[in-house]
């Protein structure tokens, strides 16, 4: 028992000398200096942007939401459809509704030559799409899981969290990084940057790298620069946390009852080192955290947790994307319109899978006309986006 006390204190001091040295050389390595030249291209583009061009440029969804005849209550309703390409609907949604981002979910691909006519037919869509998926190896891999690709397999991201090497995170991401750059990506939503602490967590569990958060984070890190390195952009989630969660936010409602003193010796230290590695992106949990807000409104709906939290006291600067706003700790509680308006005012840059598409874009529409939302927070927004566009070389504007 001490021998294993004593090995498991050393590898909490190694995986907490590689963070530290993530830290120190992403200070230096990433420079938040403006290019001038980029800065000034962007703020043309937004002077030259109309308002639905603007808030377009948030919204990021599933094929299917441009698709004003598809009717669906659950994902199964959805898989049964198995939309694979873009239709006439679509098209002329797409000339009222520009949007900035396209997931695909396992349904939507078939095969690989389905995929790559699919991903050339988005490409055309109006907005300038990004394209997106959840492929963070193990049981959520959309192209992974799906018996007509022959590319590498993972089991989970516990298991390389058990390895306490973070170079194979690295090796994890940077293979999955290079599949989905071949096929046409943009954009993978991971890693997961939870710590899985609680037993009965029924979302996370194997997804995260380890109950360690100081384990976690050299894993995240890792994983990010190996989605980098293969030229995917990566996301970290879910912020605050949703590690100590016993329910699952897909079907309604769930909380961390931690207060934020907790959660800065737990789930901030995995976030704070993605966020001094640079991440681009990080996905916000629909979790309440009614010990540090005070109430029990979802951390994507909350300033407490968004702009004070991650933005003023974190330092974080770049994109905060929504989880799925057709989730159910979203859809039972909330409109489309009042939750696409509340996110946005938290501070949410892209509003992530709106069960209703039209709706939701033209609530927010109808907020800045009227005031509720400035159109300056929006351009906050659409600035950050058009910069992750010029960086992986889709700016069109």
């Amino acid at each position: 028992m001490i021998e294993y006390v004593r090995r498991n204190q050393v590898s909490r001091f190694f995986a907490y000398c590689f963070v530290s040295s993530v830290v120190m050389f992403s200070s230096c390595s990433k420079s938040d200096e403006k290019d001038p030249v980029i800065t000034d291209e962007i703020e043309l583009a937004i002077r030259n942007m109309s308002l639905r061009q603007k808030v377009g440029q948030m919204f990021y969804g599933r094929p299917e939401m441009l698709d004003t005849t598809i009717h669906w209550f659950a994902g199964s309703d959805l898989v049964a459809i198995s939309m694979q390409e873009v239709n006439d609907v679509m098209r002329n949604v797409n000339k009222d509704y520009p949007v900035g981002g396209i997931i695909l979910y396992a349904h939507n691909i078939d095969d690989s030559t389905q995929l790559e006519s699919f991903i050339g037919q988005l490409r055309q869509l109006n907005g300038s799409p990004l394209l997106c998926i959840d492929e963070e190896g193990g049981r959520v891999a959309r192209i992974a899981n799906n018996p007509k690709f022959d590319v590498t397999k993972y089991e989970s991201m516990d298991s390389i969290g058990r390895t306490r090497d973070p170079h194979n995170a690295y090796e994890c991401a940077n293979t999955i990084g290079s599949y989905l750059k071949r096929y046409g990506f943009d954009i993978d939503f991971a890693p997961v940057a939870d710590v899985n602490t609680n037993p009965e967590n029924v979302v996370i569990g194997k997804r995260a790298f380890s109950d360690d958060p100081y384990v976690a984070s050299g894993m995240v890190t890792s994983y990010l620069q190996g989605l980098d390195d293969a030229g995917i952009v990566g996301c970290i989630k879910h912020f605050p946390g949703h590690g100590d969660t016993k329910n699952d936010t897909h079907t309604g409602y769930a909380a961390s009852n931690k207060t934020w003193a907790e959660m800065l010796d737990c789930e901030m230290i995995t976030f704070k080192t993605g966020i001094a590695w640079g991440t681009q992106l990080i996905m916000t949990a629909h979790i309440a955290a009614p010990n540090v807000t005070g109430s029990d409104v979802p951390s994507t709906l909350s300033p407490v947790i968004l702009k004070d939290k991650l933005r003023g006291e974190l330092g974080y600067n770049n994109i905060i994307v929504a989880d799925a706003m057709e989730m159910g700790a979203i859809t039972l509680h909330y409109t489309n319109a009042d939750a696409a308006v509340l996110a946005v005012q938290a501070g949410v840059d892209i509003l992530l899978g709106p069960k209703n598409l039209i709706e939701a874009f033209d609530a927010v529409i109808a907020a800045v006309q009227s005031g509720k939302i400035t159109e300056k927070r929006i351009d906050d927004s659409v600035r950050r986006i058009l910069k992750l566009k010029k960086k992986v070389g889709r700016f069109k504007y």
